[in-house]
């Protein structure tokens, strides 16, 4: 039996845990579409909390610092709105090459290696996220979308 997902968050790769999260879909009974809309949206959320969970720097949405990828954490992150502040996070921090906005000390925050952003910033493009301009809103038809796949995940933690 292979572990839970709720398990896998901790230690199992990307890869690892969306093909969990597929194979999860296919046997439930949810409708295809949110398979469609799950799928990418996992794998966009999982290309920077893996490579913060692997430099050992994750933290919350308030910047707290977090020992390990949990249920609850990767929950958080799932908000549209904390995603959205995750994206903002991590192109600061790449371009300062120091971790940004989290209570890590400065030296900590001195170890972060740049993660790549493609994913992530495709995925939000897709749902009219403007990257450009932090403080801009968007459609509340993608919030709400996107509490709909929230509800998919947790479903299957």
């Amino acid at each position: 039996m292979s572990p839970s997902l709720a398990q896998q968050l901790d230690t199992a790769t990307t890869e690892e845990i969306v093909t969990t999260i597929a194979e999860a879909l296919v046997r439930s009974d949810e409708a295809p579409f949110w398979a469609e809309k799950t799928v990418p949206f996992v794998t966009a959320v999982l290309s920077v909390l893996i490579p913060l969970r692997e430099q050992q720097l994750l933290f919350t949405p308030e910047g707290n610092i977090s020992d390990s990828l949990t249920p609850e954490l990767f929950l958080k992150w799932c908000d549209l709105v904390s995603l959205k502040l995750l994206a903002f996070t991590i192109q600061e921090s790449n371009e300062t090459r120091k971790l940004q906005n989290t209570h890590y000390s400065t030296t900590r925050c001195s170890t972060y290696i740049p993660i790549e952003l493609e994913t992530l910033g495709t995925y939000l493009s897709g749902y009219m996220i403007n990257l450009e301009h932090k403080d801009d809103d968007f459609p509340i038809a993608h919030y709400n979308l996107h509490v709909g796949i929230t509800t998919v995940v947790k479903g299957m933690l």
